[in-house]
């Protein structure tokens, strides 16, 4: 479902926010702020597992067009965030093995949209996305989509390494993009297969990459080390396409 993505400034509009089952993204609060109706906020974020962020008032001026944001502001998202479950329904739907794209530390909303894009169009099942150092569906993600969050589900986590271990046990392997892995063309990208790109900058977390069962590299011949990270996973994206479509 397609929300109006919006930033919400003062305390009675984020409640209400919450209270009408608007899905937040990230909510500002003033950093030492203790009042009632302030903490109550508080209380609803968490109830909803929404990402907290305590900080100064100059920061919240800063995030704040109107400058009345009473010690609080929401951003809420453009597109409601699906289950890891509803990805799987849908690849048992298609009678298909489940095709999984999962983000670790992709705070870009270009390289975001850009990847949902390429989820799509690769035929995968969904992206997960986690919680902390990661950009939300804003509109900036919808629009760089081109339209693909109108068909492909989104999933925001609280724990990755948490989520590749549950669907570890579903069948699963994963394999995350990586410049010391083993050639892609080399390794099994069929059956049920989460992708999993890390940021251009630090690449794949540590704990992430621990959970992958293969670690990929993609051939690089010019003068500098590293793919934006929407074309990385795009790179190998499509060399699991060419090789679950038996070619």
């Amino acid at each position: 479902m397609r929300y109006e993505e919006s930033v919400i400034e003062g305390r009675n509009a984020v409640l209400e926010a919450f209270r009408s089952g608007k899905t937040i993204d990230r909510l500002f609060l003033l950093k030492g702020c203790q009042d009632g109706p302030v903490l109550s906020i508080a209380r609803m974020a968490r109830k909803q597992d929404t990402l907290i962020q305590y900080v100064p008032k100059v920061r919240l001026d800063q995030l704040c067009a109107g400058g009345k944001h009473q010690g609080v502001i929401a951003y809420a998202a453009a597109y409601e965030y699906a289950s890891v479950e509803d990805m799987l329904a849908l690849a048992k739907e298609k009678e298909e093995p489940p095709f999984l794209f999962l983000l670790d530390g992709i705070e870009d909303p270009h390289n975001l949209g850009a990847i949902i894009r390429t989820a799509n169009l690769a035929g995968a099942h969904g992206v997960i996305i986690p919680k902390r150092r990661a950009a939300g569906l804003t509109a900036v993600v919808a629009k760089t989509s081109a339209g693909a969050l109108n068909y492909t589900p989104v999933a925001k986590v609280t724990n990755l390494t948490t989520v590749m271990e549950e669907l570890k046990k579903e069948g699963m392997w994963f394999v995350c993009a990586d410049m010391d892995g083993t050639v892609m063309y080399d390794l099994n990208l069929t059956g049920p297969l989460g992708v999993v790109i890390g940021n251009e900058g630090e690449g794949v977390g540590r704990l992430v990459k621990e959970r992958c069962d293969m670690t990929a590299a993609i051939p690089m011949k010019g003068d500098i080390d590293s793919l934006n990270a929407s074309v990385a996973a795009g790179v190998l994206a499509y060399e699991a396409v060419r090789q679950r479509m038996g070619r």
